[in-house]
């Protein structure tokens, strides 16, 4: 493999949160989705014709022009390309990583994390451990919350019951 292959490689794989099997010890070199970071809806585009502005990224993301500025001076969209103007050039994998960012949104997880996240992405295979285990506390934290979420589902259908019956029994007199 060229090192320009290599290059484009590991930008891929920053970018869509990917890994070749033969990094992550299989033989067979086909790359290994974080099924996370695949897009949920086809692509407006095809791969190779996938050329979106910022105001397009925008509209398919919900994102504002501003959040998506941001998210690549902070380090969490690195590598945008750009036209000969200097306007920004989105691709379908930078959409799949901002789907994945969404979702590390959702989880609450804080923005700092989500930035060492990419940073570990970037740097590469060793860091598999580290990333793991920032997930796993991510994990813990969505899971602990939802146990809080459902408690307070419970009380909730309690109330809402308590109300039913002393509505209905209040009808009866």
């Amino acid at each position: 493999m060229t090192v320009t292959q290599t290059q484009t490689q590991t930008q891929t794989q920053v970018q869509t949160g990917t890994d070749t099997d033969t990094e992550a010890g299989g033989e067979t070199g086909e790359p290994l989705t974080d099924v996370c970071a695949a897009a949920e809806v086809p692509h407006p585009r095809p791969d190779g014709r996938d050329r979106y502005t910022i105001s397009e990224v925008a509209a398919i993301t919900g994102l504002s022009a501003h959040t998506l500025r941001w998210y690549e001076r902070i380090g969490l969209m690195p590598h945008i390309d750009r036209s000969h103007t200097g306007q920004r050039r989105f691709t379908n994998r930078d959409l799949d990583w901002l789907a994945f960012v969404g979702k590390l949104r959702l989880t609450g997880m804080p923005v700092a994390d989500m930035v060492r996240y990419a940073e570990l992405v970037r740097a590469g295979d060793h860091t598999f451990e580290e990333r793991q285990e920032l997930l796993r506390a991510t994990r813990e934290d969505v899971s602990r919350r939802i146990d809080e979420l459902r408690s307070t589902l419970a009380v909730l259908d309690f109330k809402i019951d308590f109300y039913a019956d002393a509505r209905r029994a209040s009808e009866r007199f």
